[in-house]
């Protein structure tokens, strides 16, 4: 049945960035549809954890911050998502960050900041994640683009040139890890009600233009990025790689 390629059953995910917001909802997405869930967040993901374990699956906490986490750290966090959840299927590079200066005045503590957390750590949790999969001959890796890895934002240099760089690394990956049965898939979320747009959504004039643009007429949450996560992190997908989709409401269309 065609609705059983979309079960995670047996499967084990780590998702970073997971203590709330678009990340909280792919790990409990991932739950719902059958798979235990590592959480990898500099902060406290219990709470997101008590989610997961309340579908009947696994819930390990990972504490790590991605700004300071090297190669190792992280490739020592796939290693312990496997010893302690028995395996790694799927990897969702979800954390993120973003600094708002104008081009001119953005600090290189802020572009260093912001390129450790949505670029290098997405490289290295990809590239320790894969070893592991190539050598199952399965994985599911799926990373969090962004409207911005089209366009060229406003204030926004160093996310931009990341979610841009996010891209050429999904597309990298799946070039050369399709044969080995690991698909590397992005999501592109349009504008969502999180804690990155609370400033966009403070300035009245600025989310009314925002909003006027979507042809769904609403901001999105993290429960319309759902179905994409389990298809991606699914068997239904398996020939679907190198993808970038956007949850935009329309947006890059208007």
């Amino acid at each position: 049945m065609i609705l059983d390629t979309f079960a995670l059953h047996g499967r084990v995910a780590l998702v970073t960035g997971s203590t709330r917001g678009l990340g909280q909802g792919a790990a409990v997405a991932l739950a719902e549809a059958g798979a235990d869930v590592a959480l990898l967040d500099r902060g406290d993901a219990s709470a997101t954890a008590e989610r997961v374990r309340a579908t009947g699956r696994r819930a390990h906490l990972l504490r790590r911050d991605l700004v300071s986490a090297g190669p190792e750290e992280l490739a020592g966090a796939v290693d312990e998502t496997v010893a302690e959840l028995g395996g790694l299927d799927i990897l969702v590079n979800n954390a993120g960050t973003i600094r708002r200066t104008p081009a001119a005045e953005h600090s290189a503590a802020d572009w260093d900041d912001v390129l450790s957390v949505n670029l290098d750590a997405v490289f290295h949790l990809s590239q320790a994640a894969g070893r592991h999969m190539i050598a199952n001959g399965y994985g599911r890796i799926i990373n969090v683009a962004s409207m911005l890895s089209f366009q060229g934002g406003i204030l926004v240099p160093g996310y931009t040139a990341s979610k841009h760089a996010v891209v050429g690394l999904t597309k990298a990956f799946a070039n050369e890890w399709a044969a080995a049965g690991v698909t590397v898939n992005a999501i592109a979320p349009g504008y969502m009600a999180t804690d990155n747009t609370a400033p966009l959504r403070a300035d009245e004039d600025r989310a009314a233009s925002i909003l006027a643009r979507i042809p769904a007429g609403r901001w999105g949450d993290a429960s319309d990025l759902q179905g994409a996560f389990v298809f991606l992190a699914s068997s239904a997908a398996s020939y679907v790689t190198g993808a970038v989709i956007p949850v935009d409401g329309g947006w890059l269309v208007r």
